[in-house]
């Protein structure tokens, strides 16, 4: 189980890419943090979640 946001989640084993394509979180508008280390964009897709993981996903709305 990966915790996200706050939700434990059955992921482990798919990579930051591949979870992000099952939800509603625009990669280009995103930062996320992975146990306490922000993960850089070119490594979504690379990066797996392991049992245990704490992730952390941040959008960003523009606005003004």
């Amino acid at each position: 189980m990966v915790k996200i946001n706050g939700s434990e989640l059955n992921v482990a084993g798919q990579t930051v890419a591949e979870y992000l394509t099952t939800t509603n979180y625009d990669p280009k508008r995103v930062a996320i943090e992975c146990n306490g280390d922000i993960i850089p964009k070119a490594q979504y897709g690379d990066k797996k979640l392991q049992d245990g993981d704490c992730v952390e996903i941040v959008s960003f709305v523009g606005g003004g």
